[in-house]
């Protein structure tokens, strides 16, 4: 599948949270392999609070919310990630509850990433795990920051 469109937006994303992942075009195509393209309606519900998937997405096209209680969409939100984003990467990391929702708040295009695939892509393309793990922890890392400037609590 075509990733040009994934690429350009994570390419061009400026937010403080943007994925600063950095790959030539072989090591882009070999990741689009990896991955699986999903269309998402208007309030389809991404990730639920409290499974446990090992999952990541990467935001193609549109604008989700990551919120923490069941309430009115949007009444907790923590943030709205747009195009170029990366959600869920905890998922890459550790065999854990999602501790937050994430719904489409426009039609989107995402990308998943499962940790098997990631595990096989480590096998045949290991710089390219390594990037996109420390890119994704890099996320995480100013997310985290962010979180607890505004109090928001982290369980």
């Amino acid at each position: 599948m075509d990733i040009t469109s994934l690429v350009r937006a994570i390419e061009n994303l400026k937010a403080e949270d943007a994925f600063p992942l950095r790959l030539n075009a072989a090591q882009w195509s070999r990741l689009g392999q990896a991955m699986v393209r999903r269309e998402l309606a208007t309030g389809d519900l991404l990730i639920r609070r409290g499974d446990r998937e090992r999952v990541a997405y990467l935001l193609e096209d549109g604008t989700l919310q990551v919120f923490v209680t069941g309430g009115p969409p949007g009444s907790h939100r923590i943030a709205r990630l747009r195009a170029g984003s990366i959600v869920g990467e905890p998922g890459l990391f550790i065999d854990a509850a999602r501790m937050a929702s994430v719904e489409a708040m426009t039609p989107c295009v995402v990308w998943s990433l499962t940790n098997d695939k990631l595990d096989a892509l480590a096998a045949d393309e290991p710089k390219i795990v390594l990037a996109l793990l420390h890119a994704a922890g890099c996320v995480m890392a100013v997310r985290m920051r962010a979180n607890l400037e505004r109090g928001i609590p982290m369980t």
